[in-house]
């Protein structure tokens, strides 16, 4: 029995062992796999920040990337010891600097977040809210190959949808060139460019308020307390500091997908009245995008608001022949002039 009693402690024991010290698979092994890559996460971060400075002509610091990793300075220190070492970045004047190899790092990183931001935008139905974080968990899972895998699929897109440029695979990108919207003055026609989405709570201001890139702007109002402005066929009224994350750049002329300044949406008809297909609005994106397409919804194509259900949503529109049903919120995405003499042959 006692002999038994050994053989079955020295098998545990064994057993144990195994578990713990397993080449691949033990917990130690898992422990020390899942440290390197919490502390990859963590350079991978801090060079995007020290890149970012770098692009403003600003200069990172010990507490503004302890403040994006949300850790300790003395981390922070340790953890730029390690990127000097590995040749990351270097101390100029006592200013960190990204040495050429953590350039392309963080290029690398910036490239395929923002191609996953663009993926999510075009092909998903995830809300624009989302985008951002879900981005920063991605970015750091993709390969090289899989990023210019993701990019061809996507056409080789230059600008994610807030705006901002995508590196491509050498690192050349195609600045967005805008300036924010309250150096601007009253009466300009300008086109947004860039929403810039942190901090998070004016991006989300911004969210709300349906401003996105692309939209043609015109300011009406401008003080020290606020911002007046029509983008496309809504008035917006923002404090400057929340308007200071709009980037715009000068249009010569009024013209955002063929819409002049207000412009009218499907939405705007009443029943009985015919409209002209203008385009339909960058900030319908993927699925939703490609039924409107579906449906018949080009440009030049006549429209006529038939019936509207009791509770006033959906609408029926005529299109081509055809009856399609829309809610008020997809109707707004469609820019339309309105017709007065309509040919009954064909609408």
């Amino acid at each position: 029995m006692i002999s038994i009693n050994l053989n079955i402690i020295t098998i545990a024991g064994i057993i144990l062992v195994a578990l713990l010290l397993w080449p691949q698979w033990g917990l130690l092994s898992r422990l020390r796999r899942s440290k390197q890559y919490a502390q990859r996460i963590q350079i991978e971060d801090a060079l995007k920040h020290i890149h970012g400075c770098e692009m403003e002509s600003q200069h990172a610091t010990v507490e503004s990337i302890a403040g994006v990793l949300q850790t300790s300075t003395n981390q922070v220190s340790e953890l730029l010891a390690k990127m000097e070492t590995a040749q990351l970045l270097r101390y100029e004047e006592g200013q960190l600097k990204l040495s050429p190899k953590g350039k392309r790092s963080a290029l690398h990183i910036l490239r395929a977040h923002r191609l996953w931001e663009r993926y999510l935008a075009d092909e998903t139905g995830f809300e624009e809210a989302e985008w951002h974080d879900l981005a920063e968990k991605r970015e750091h899972f993709l390969s090289a190959e899989e990023i210019d895998l993701l990019a061809e699929q996507l056409g080789h897109p230059t600008h994610d949808p807030h705006g901002d440029p995508i590196p491509d695979a050498m690192g050349d990108f195609v600045s967005h060139g805008g300036k924010p919207l309250p150096t601007f003055e009253t009466g300009q026609r300008l086109r947004i460019v860039h929403i810039e989405d942190e901090p998070s709570t004016i991006y989300a201001q911004l969210v709300a308020e349906g401003i996105y890139p692309g939209m043609q702007v015109q300011i009406t109002e401008q003080s020290h307390e606020r911002i007046r402005f029509w983008a496309e066929a809504d008035e917006h009224v923002l404090a400057p500091i929340v308007a200071h994350n709009i980037s715009v750049v000068p249009e010569p002329e009024a013209v955002t997908d063929g819409v002049a300044l207000p412009c009218k949406t499907l939405a705007c008809l009443d029943l009985g009245e015919h409209g002209k297909v203008l385009g339909i609005s960058p900030a319908c994106r993927g699925a939703e995008r490609r039924r409107l397409l579906d449906l018949g919804v080009l440009r030049g194509a006549t429209v006529q608001a038939e019936y509207r259900s009791p509770s006033g949503d959906p609408t029926a529109y005529r299109i081509r022949d055809a009856l399609i049903a829309l809610r008020n919120e997809q109707a707004k995405f469609i820019f339309i002039e309105p017709v007065t003499e309509v040919s009954h042959e064909r609408i």
